[in-house]
């Protein structure tokens, strides 16, 4: 049985603990520290804020101002720059939703050719379950199936071991990562794993070695052997040119309008900063659509928990899992009108779009938050050039 919620107890109130208890360690203690993967129980020298981020319990802004509450942004450069590797990604893939599109294409081929091909599903699923003899690796992947969490370092040394040394598929590994990782994001996930590829960032893929995987990880695997010594090539269409960032739906509150929240912004606050006087609201979890195959269950009680959380005294509230639930709940409460946090590519955003294709249904307004709408214009090439950018959005967004 998952420990997951064991280790990441689901609530706002833990977000907020979490954030204050590593403040203090943001800045050089977490530069010295923050490549080390201890394992299970030992992650105390990085934040694992990232599945209340995920969600945007606590987002960006809110994160970084505590921060330079205590520290120089000089001093927290490193941790600061982490922070906001989410934000580019999420700017990156809403400038190329394609992206997207094509990963879940390439899923639904693989799906059908693992259930024709015995020799890829033996080795897909000794992958999945920590048997493929790689101390390491097959750590990792029990420590994700039981945690729902992974070392940033780690997911980098499980992503090459999979593609380049097991010679897996890099879709289905992302997609594994998808269905047990708590703060799996279409975003962050995908573009990660194409980025360890060498088709993120053409011709520079990650290949894990013995010694780096020692030296990070306190010697706990012995010697590790039969590692890729190079990486091979990967195939994969051009990266698409950026397209123009999508408008966002500003709201004017009027009639009888429900408020939603959703595993891409589980916020109330801010959605209720639009919508102050909601007659009903609900949790959208399109968590099913992440994956062609079964979601690990804590990814969907963390989120719904934490969700229900945010809510406080106005919860519980409804979770709605399909557009049609979604339309019907509407019906249901006579709404004239809905409104969500903005969704970013991925499948929140399908199953919004999904609620808009249906005949009859009320409207959907989704306000975007204007950290977002200043930072993912700015993603259009690599992450350092974004990185120039950093400084600059910090003074407008957390320093004001």
């Amino acid at each position: 049985m998952s420990t997951a919620l064991t280790h990441f107890p689901p609530s706002l109130e833990e977000a907020r603990r979490r954030l204050d208890a590593f403040v203090p360690r943001a800045a050089r203690a977490y530069a010295e520290r923050r490549n080390l993967d201890l394992g299970p129980g030992g992650h105390d020298h990085v934040s694992t804020l990232s599945p209340y981020v995920k969600l945007r319990l606590l987002d960006e802004i809110t994160i970084a101002r505590a921060v330079l509450e205590q520290h120089s942004e000089k001093a927290a450069d490193r941790f600061l720059a982490e922070v906001f590797w989410r934000t580019y990604w999420k700017g990156w893939m809403e400038l190329r939703p394609g992206v997207w599109d094509q990963y879940q294409h390439d899923l639904r081929s693989l799906r059908d050719q693992i259930q024709t091909q015995s020799g890829l599903r033996d080795r897909w699923q000794a992958a999945c379950l920590g048997n493929t003899g790689i101390a390491p690796f097959d750590a990792w992947a029990q420590e994700l199936g039981d945690t729902g969490y992974l070392h940033n370092h780690a997911r980098m040394w499980f992503a090459s071991i999979w593609i380049f040394t097991l010679e897996l598929p890099w879709q289905l590994g992302a997609d594994f990562f998808l269905r047990h990782l708590l703060d799996g994001d279409a975003a962050v996930n995908t573009l990660s794993w194409r980025w360890v590829a060498g088709i993120q960032t053409r011709g520079k893929p990650y290949l894990a070695t013995a010694e780096n995987i020692a030296q990070n990880t306190d010697g706990r695997f012995g010697k590790v052997t039969g590692l890729a010594e190079e990486a091979q090539a990967i195939s994969a269409p051009p990266n698409p040119d950026a397209r123009p960032l999508p408008a966002a739906q500003d709201f004017t509150p009027e009639g009888r309008y429900g408020l939603l929240t959703h595993g891409d912004d589980a916020d109330p606050a801010f959605a209720a900063r639009h919508a102050p006087a909601p007659a009903a609201r609900a949790f959208v979890d399109a968590t099913v659509g992440h994956s062609p195959w079964v979601m690990a269950p804590h990814v969907s009680a963390f989120r719904e928990a934490a969700a229900q959380s945010a809510f406080g005294a106005e919860g519980p509230v409804p979770v709605l899992a399909t557009a049609q639930a979604l339309a019907d709940w509407a019906k249901a409460e006579r709404l004239d009108a809905l409104v969500a946090p903005y969704a970013p590519v991925g499948p929140v955003h399908q199953l919004f779009a999904a609620y808009r294709a249906l005949d009859g249904a009320p409207p959907l307004s989704l306000p975007r938050r204007a950290l977002d709408t200043a930072a993912w214009p700015l993603a259009t090439k690599g992450f350092f050039p974004f990185r120039k950018h950093i400084p600059d959005l910090i003074a407008r967004f957390v320093d004001s």
